[in-house]
């Protein structure tokens, strides 16, 4: 089946949109990607979203209306995604925008997404998977990260490998988006993941406050300052860090305000590219702490990450002698398409009425089946009855 994936993460710089092929062969997923775009937000949508991400005050007006905003973009991202599926596609996957997850003393109570599923829907004329946070969250779970269990079948042993996988090999997979998360697939072990910390959230903070810029295009300003000890102290310092998995966390603790706190603390200036350099090192030191504590051997990083070279350069440095690092794209799996594809997987799985988020992971009391179906006519290909012309109450 073709399935139609959609992914606007928290960087909320724009839509990515894939289109990917399914099969089955015994107890293996083959897909088959079939092309990839990106949809980039204008400059008034991102300030729309920035204004109702927290800590700032908003209204339900103001949401409702990006609400319908949104499902207008990724409506016609969706129709894209559709082409690239050669004209037709069973299903699409719109997970939606996360404007906010509510964590509480270490627990996730709910989750808001925005997106009008409807209008997707509407434009594309093929049902719709979307909320796909709040299953797991129901059943006590985090509702984050989901990509995991796309990363556990990518990265599971072939049919053919030896019993174990590879001897004492620990294989994780890394996205690098605004916020850094982990995927650790050890042999005989349960699938880990759990979000790291910032990735680019703060540097693209930085970049908005520092450079008036949506981001430190290839780390040139991190790459010409130096990282600042006193600043990198106070930042590792946060409890997130040392929290046990299962954890997740987004930009309602690593915002532009949470970088204005810490360099406040700090009560002396810093130059601006020693801040970038310092932030830098800030997400690199923590995805290498990580990938230390769970003795991974290959690191298969993906997002936009990894075209800052700064960045990609402190990773490489840091894990030299320990982990081989690479990208998805060595696997067939675009890196700056990959959390796409593997909504796109995650849509496959709640068709065939199979869980998708892993307990493992998010903490949850069982696998919950995730997402919320908005039908585009009768539902799986049901043929529509006639309409009834009256009600009879029976008694």
């Amino acid at each position: 089946m073709k399935i139609v994936g959609l992914m606007s993460g928290t960087s909320y710089d724009g839509v990515d949109v894939v289109a990917a092929e399914f099969s089955t062969a015994g107890d293996t997923l083959r897909m088959r990607p079939l092309g990839h775009r990106e949809c980039g937000y204008d400059a008034e949508l991102r300030e729309r979203i920035e204004a109702v991400l927290p800590p700032r005050p908003t209204t339900v007006e103001a949401v409702c209306r990006l609400d319908n905003a949104l499902g207008t973009v990724f409506a016609e991202a969706a129709a894209l995604g559709v082409e690239l599926a050669g004209g037709s596609a069973d299903l699409v996957v719109s997970p939606g925008q996360t404007v906010f997850h509510w964590v509480d003393g270490g627990t996730v109570r709910g989750t808001l997404q925005l997106g009008a599923p409807a209008r997707v829907a509407a434009r594309v004329g093929v049902p719709v998977l979307s909320d796909l946070r709040s299953a797991d969250v129901a059943a006590g779970g985090q509702g984050a990260p989901l990509v995991p269990a796309f990363d556990a079948l990518l990265l599971a042993p072939a049919a053919d490998a030896a019993p174990g996988g590879r001897p004492g090999g620990v294989r994780a997979a890394l996205n690098l988006g605004g916020i850094a998360n982990l995927t650790v697939v050890a042999p005989d072990a349960p699938v880990l993941g759990y979000d790291v910390g910032p990735a680019n959230a703060l540097l693209d903070a930085a970049a908005r406050r520092f450079l008036d810029r949506p981001c430190d295009v290839d780390g040139v300003r991190a790459a010409a300052g130096r990282v600042h000890p006193g600043l990198l102290a106070l930042l590792l310092a946060e409890p997130y860090y040392a929290a046990a998995p299962p954890k997740s966390t987004g930009k309602e603790l690593f915002h532009a305000g949470y970088l204005d706190d810490r360099l406040a603390a700090l009560g002396e200036p810093v130059a601006r590219d020693d801040v970038f350099a310092t932030l830098t090192e800030l997400t690199a030191r923590t995805v290498a702490d990580a990938c230390r504590r769970h003795r991974v051997t290959e690191l298969v990083a993906a997002g936009g990450g990894v075209r800052n070279p700064t960045l990609w350069g402190r990773l490489s440095a840091l894990g030299g002698g320990r982990w081989t690092l690479r990208t998805t794209d060595e696997l067939g799996v675009p890196a700056q398409a990959r959390e796409a594809y593997a909504f796109a997987l995650l849509g496959w799985l709640s068709w065939h009425g199979l869980p998708g988020a892993v307990p493992s992971v998010t903490g949850a009391r069982r696998a919950a089946v995730l997402g919320s179906w908005t039908p585009s006519g009768p539902p799986y290909g049901v043929a529509a009855s006639r309409p009834p012309r009256r009600l009879a109450v029976l008694r």
